[in-house]
């Protein structure tokens, strides 16, 4: 068993502040004639980055540059878009060319727009002034408390996106992340399907509420399925947006309280390597939904980011064998293993619920870990460790 407490110290004073990119999304509140112009800004302005990538493409040129000279003019004629939207129109060709120059991007109708400080500007709190085709409008706005305390951050591009019949604001803020706090141990993380969390104190946090709703919506599913209908399709597409930001919610919720039990408590927090997690891991025929369906990589880049905010290290550790693997003797065998809940190792008798037996192996691993990137040398490591 590794000593229950490890206290790291680089030997580095940090001479500058270290930040993070974190996205905001602010929901706007339009009128209905609002809405519509919009609407028609956006299609607009999507059409016009098509036709600026197929220009560059045909002509065989895909940096900014080569393509403003190729259809700036044409563009502010043809689609009667400002100065600054146009740039913007032939930014969002580019930004696809730079990922990938062997075929001529067709954006979506109502795709996002960028906006950046000339063409969009925050008045006050509640309202957003921005260019549409009717030229400036302001718009009211809404969002949380989280979103609230970091406003003042906003700075830059901000993308305007449609969705599910409301219009959103997404800006990237820079904040600074707390200096690492000196880690005297790791609190291990399992991540399961019947628990959808368990750390190396025994807390579970338990999928049966998570379950409830992905069953109950499972079989509305399949009632509108089989209707088929437009009508049916569209509350299919609610629907499915729906489960997708409770799983977000439940995600920031467990990742919330693994962080702040970290912080309290001066621990790093250990973490599994996902890596082929859906491969590796088996699970009965019943569960298959369950198992598709959650997202793993979401709550784990979730706890990650909240706890660079935090100061807290995360280490993230192989996660073979924890399952199957005694976190007091050390012993490994597929028998110690008894069932989904129950762990009883073949070699020493300890006895166990399986998942928090898995934390504790995740929690000793994470301390080794940490233990050689400290012994490594490198004065950053605790920014670094995962």
């Amino acid at each position: 068993m590794p000593p229950s407490v490890i206290g790291v110290d680089s030997g580095v004073k940090h001479s500058h502040t270290i930040r993070m990119k974190i996205t905001l999304q602010l929901q706007l509140v339009p009128s209905a004639e609002q809405k519509a112009v919009l609407l028609s800004t956006m299609e607009r302005f999507n059409q016009a980055a098509s036709f600026a990538a197929k220009a560059g493409f045909e002509s065989g040129v895909f940096s900014q540059p080569s393509i403003h000279k190729l259809v700036y003019a044409e563009i502010r004629e043809r689609f009667d878009l400002s100065a600054q939207m146009a740039v913007r129109a032939i930014g969002k060709a580019v930004e696809v060319f730079k990922r990938d120059k062997s075929k001529s991007p067709v954006f979506k109708t109502r795709g996002a727009v960028t906006y950046d400080e000339r063409i969009l500007s925050f008045k006050g709190l509640d309202k957003v002034s921005l260019w549409t085709l009717s030229g400036r409008m302001i718009v009211p706005l809404i969002y949380g408390e989280y979103q609230g305390q970091r406003f003042d951050r906003i700075k830059g591009q901000v993308d305007l996106v449609y969705r599910g019949g409301l219009f959103s604001l997404f800006a990237t803020v820079d904040l600074p992340e707390k200096a690492p706090i000196e880690v005297k141990d790791f609190l291990g993380v399992d991540l399961g399907i019947v628990n959808l969390a368990t750390d190396s104190d025994g807390n579970v946090h338990t999928g049966e509420t998570v379950e409830k709703v992905r069953r109950r919506r499972h079989e509305s599913r399949r009632s509108y399925q089989k209707t088929g209908t437009k009508s049916a399709k569209r509350r299919l597409k609610r629907m499915a947006r729906r489960e997708a930001n409770f799983r977000r919610n439940e995600n920031h919720r467990i990742a919330n309280e693994l962080v702040r039990l970290a912080k309290d408590t001066d621990r790093g927090i250990g973490l599994e390597d996902l890596k082929h997690i859906r491969e590796r891991t088996t699970v009965r025929a019943k569960d298959r939904a369950k198992h598709s369906g959650w997202a793993f990589a979401q709550l784990q880049s979730f706890v990650c980011y909240k706890a660079r905010l935090a100061g807290v290290p995360v280490v993230v550790v192989d996660a073979r064998q924890t399952s199957r693997t005694c976190s007091a003797c050390g012993h490994c065998e597929k028998a110690n293993r008894k069932s989904q809940a129950e762990f009883a190792c073949q070699h020493c008798g300890s006895s166990e619920n399986a998942d928090r037996n898995a934390a504790r192996n995740v929690r000793d691993r994470a301390n080794v870990k940490w233990l050689d990137l400290a012994a490594s040398g490198d004065p950053g490591f605790e920014n670094r460790a995962s």
